[in-house]
């Protein structure tokens, strides 16, 4: 097939969806007047071809029967590197066990429920663990910088034969949302087990060496194992260094999450505000507003990705969601974690971001490989503390109220009176996070919210709010490889992939790990 790319209005590119097969498309909001690149499908005579014309995108997965088959592979962890294992292996005739610490992703809800009302934390069951990973309730952003690591189209046709609408197919940020994911990780796990895979959930791995001894004697040194832990099991971490797995530090970054209102990140991205600067006389502002209500139908609410340098260290925005939500992102008893999330239709009225600053591993004294570990659960601790200060009397066990200031207040110094609303569902409490972030990090964020401010004058605002901390963006930790066989190089035999084993960075990337991982697998005969 033939394709024409296409520079349309907003409201052009909204109506050419509905008609023509689209398979690339993203918003160019450089510049005051938006534009819409669109590239459809042609036939022969360089005509668009219709939507719902019957032509195959992509060939569909042939998954085979493992029921009865000798040989197998077993999985630690049902995230997205995991479950595109799973897949990848009975694709290649290889029966795929998996074990995952957490529930599946109905029973999952529930936790996650009883969390946001500030009803207890279940260490096993929540944002970070559980069937799909992190990646299933904090978002379902599919997009990946990675280029050069394997077929990245594979993973969205992938996620479009489990149920995943056909924008992820075309759309330059593809996006599904953490409504609609769960039924799609649903119908993986579904598919894993009709062709004859395992999946035992609740089950914890607290040792290698617990799952070699379920093992044959005959299987022991043929079976592998796929490690796809996530990037939150840091007692996975301890477990493996105590069992002589080598690990490393590697970079990652902490900051905290930014929730600003969404219709003024609309103003300040879509450049809004010059237009009706230079319609003032010429429309009412009855008539400007409909009409911006009408340009974000096309488009939807904007998004934005900063960037810059502070210091020598990278300061940049991470997991950006508009229309979103911030989550309480911990694992464990006395820490506080932020991420965000938005669902399918991205209609909340917040825009949240995390707001992150780079920390190479020369940053943290001493030569422990799990140093990093130990920073970011120093920080969640503190964020912990400072989340119950103001409470009184203090709710036993604690509660994931989380500390916040207004951004203008933060980047001046200053305490902030009285908080705006914000979208974190177990509260915020005002806290002086310009006092008690370490050094590194909050006169770095400082600065870069300057920065930001004179790239989009405005988004520096007292309307805005920080919530802390977001220490989750990426792992501390590494597990080192071959590159060629993708084993440990320390272990033979194991597997390590996905965010938790320091080589991908979201949904995308980490089920292109695990896919590439599964190949391996199957090319050792």
């Amino acid at each position: 097939m033939q394709t024409l790319q296409y520079i349309l209005s907003p409201k052009e590119a909204h109506e050419a969806e509905q008609k023509w097969r689209v398979v690339k498309r993203s918003v160019d909001a450089r510049q005051r007047e938006l534009k819409v690149h669109l590239t459809v499908l042609t036939d022969d005579e360089g005509k668009p071809i219709a939507k719902d014309a019957p032509i195959p995108l992509y060939t569909p997965p042939v998954f085979q029967d493992v029921h009865n088959v000798s040989r197998s592979a077993v999985i630690i962890g049902a995230g997205p590197a995991g479950l595109f294992a799973a897949l990848t292996l009975i694709e290649h005739g290889i029966k795929p066990i998996i074990y995952e610490r957490g529930k599946e992703v109905s029973e999952r809800k529930k936790d996650i429920a009883l969390l946001n009302r500030n009803e207890g934390l279940n260490p096993e069951s929540n944002y970070c663990f559980g069937e799909g990973g992190a990646g299933t309730f904090s978002d379902g952003k599919l997009f990946s910088r990675s280029k050069k690591r394997g077929n990245m189209q594979r993973v969205m046709e992938l996620f479009h034969f489990f149920g995943a609408p056909d924008t992820v197919l075309y759309e330059a940020h593809a996006h599904i949302g953490s409504d609609k994911l769960p039924t799609i990780i649903k119908n993986m796990r579904e598919c894993i087990l009709e062709h004859g895979g395992e999946i035992h959930f609740e089950t914890k791995i607290e040792s290698l060496k617990e799952v070699e001894s379920q093992k044959s004697k005959a299987e022991r040194q043929a079976t592998p194992i796929i490690l796809a832990i996530g990037h939150s099991a840091h007692d996975t971490y301890r477990m493996l260094a105590a069992e002589g797995v080598k690990l490393e530090t590697k970079g990652f970054a902490m900051g905290v999450r930014a929730e600003h209102p969404q219709e003024l990140i609309n103003r300040l991205m879509y450049h809004l505000d010059e237009k009706k600067d230079r319609s003032a006389q010429r429309q009412k502002t009855a008539s400007l507003k409909d009409k911006d209500t009408q340009l974000i139908q096309y488009v939807g609410n904007a998004s934005y990705s900063l960037v810059t340098q502070v210091d020598g260290r990278g300061v940049y925005s991470f997991c950006m969601c508009p229309g979103g939500h911030i989550v309480p992102a911990g694992s464990s008893a006395g820490t506080c974690v932020v991420n965000g999330m938005s669902a399918s239709h991205r209609n909340s009225p917040f825009a949240n971001s995390g707001m992150v600053v780079q920390i190479n591993p020369e940053d943290i004294p001493g030569d422990d490989p799990l140093r990093g570990l130990e920073y970011q659960e120093a920080l969640e601790r503190e964020a912990f503390k400072q989340g119950q200060a103001p409470l009184n009397p203090p709710i036993e066990g604690g509660r994931y109220t989380a500390p916040a200031q207004r951004l203008r207040d933060f980047v001046e110094g200053k305490a902030s009176k009285d908080l705006p609303k914000c979208s974190y569902l177990p509260g915020i409490v005002p806290s002086r996070l310009d006092q008690w972030l370490p050094a590194e990090i909050g006169r770095r964020l400082q600065q870069g919210f300057r920065d930001f401010d004179k790239k989009y004058p405005g988004f520096l605002t007292n309307d805005a709010v920080i919530v802390g901390v977001e220490s989750r963006s990426s792992s501390a930790v590494r597990i080192p490889r071959d590159p060629e066989t993708l084993q440990s190089v320390s272990t033979p035999g194991l597997y390590p992939c996905g965010e938790g084993a320091g080589y991908a960075g979201g949904i995308t990337s980490s089920a292109l790990d695990g896919i590439n991982a599964a190949n391996k697998i199957a090319e050792m005969a």
